[in-house]
């Protein structure tokens, strides 16, 4: 039996430039962090009593004698990937699924991170994000960035940079009383819409030749943001960055935000909010805003109609949580 534990992830900055035809061309880079919110999985061997050789556990359960029967991509391209049949999954969650929190790449990090365990195998945080961006990106074909398999692979507050076919890791240096200061001053509200992010990344991708000065404007400010938190500047000043992002973020699609997500943060901003920006590639999901603390009551009593998710930074990344080891006599496809 194995166990998995993998952290969602905030992306302040530079969202967009992570996506492959923008920096195979101008390089990218975006500054993120992960939170004590996660995904678990639970894999073991599928015991040899049943009609069935593999049960997958997510908001349904399948069972079914042959791998490529799946109908979940994400675990059929993951077991064919890795050459491992026969096996239990389950999937569960802190938070809800396509909410722009990286969760659909939390899931599948985690189920790697099991995977390479159930083979006996050591995988790196460099492996774990390499591959899980080849089965998101290649085998399920899913549009979108490589910003989110790589910071829940690594975990922590990072800067991390995209060069052709490439990726580097940079924690940022931050003392944890700066560090605290920053957390105390983010609320996350869930604003009640789950979209899928393939169509909100598709949009966006389409449009990268029309939105280079913007991305390019954008990866800039992770430059900005660094500066702004790693040498004593006023901490508001990173919420103002925050919203000027939002802004640049928001001209990039038409799918990135509507008329009720604008809502939500007018009346975030009226009640004492600095700054914000939605999680992930937009349309919905959760939304983080930057308030004072002394301003923070009146921010929840604004937004009361939302389900508020306080939260921490994390530095762990995906990781094994628990391994034991078991053995039967199975089915071979």
């Amino acid at each position: 039996m194995i166990y998995t534990q993998t952290p969602f992830r905030l992306s302040f900055f530079g969202g967009g430039t992570d996506h492959q035809p923008f920096f195979n061309e101008h390089g990218g880079c975006v500054l993120s962090t992960t939170i004590n919110k996660y995904c678990y999985t639970s894999l073991r061997r599928c015991p040899p009593f049943f009609d069935y050789h593999t049960r997958v556990r997510y908001s349904r359960t399948e069972d079914v004698r042959k791998t490529e029967e799946l109908v979940h991509p994400l675990v059929r391209n993951c077991m064919m990937h890795m050459g491992v049949h026969n096996l239990s999954i389950i999937h569960e969650a802190d938070l809800p699924a396509r909410s722009g929190l990286g969760s659909s790449s939390s899931f599948a990090v985690g189920l790697l991170q099991a995977l390479n365990a159930f083979k006996g195998k050591y995988a790196s945080k460099q492996q774990l994000a390499e591959d899980a961006i080849y089965v998101e990106r290649e085998l399920c074909n899913e549009s979108g960035g490589w910003q989110d398999q790589v910071a829940v692979a690594y975990g922590g507050f990072n800067r991390i940079d995209f060069y052709s076919d490439s990726f580097s890791v940079s924690p940022i240096v931050i003392t944890s009383g700066r560090k605290k200061e920053l957390e105390e001053h983010l609320m996350m509200f869930f604003t009640g819409i789950s979209r899928f992010s393939d169509v909100a990344a598709s949009a966006q991708m389409a449009a990268i030749g029309d939105n280079v000065s913007q991305l390019l404007e954008m990866k800039s400010l992770v430059n900005d943001a660094i500066k702004i938190i790693g040498c004593g500047s006023d901490i508001v000043e990173f919420g103002k960055l925050l919203d000027y992002t939002w802004k640049l973020k928001r001209g990039l699609s038409d799918s990135i935000s509507s008329d009720y997500i604008d809502e939500i943060y007018t009346k975030a901003k009226n009640a004492g909010a600095i700054g914000g920006k939605l999680m992930g590639a937009g349309g919905g999901g959760f939304m983080v805003l930057f308030v004072a603390p002394d301003n923070q009551a009146s921010v929840r009593e604004a937004l009361h109609d939302f389900v508020y998710v306080p939260f921490e930074f994390e530095e762990d990344g995906s990781k094994i949580i628990h391994y034991t080891q078991e053995e039967y006599e199975y089915y071979t496809e």
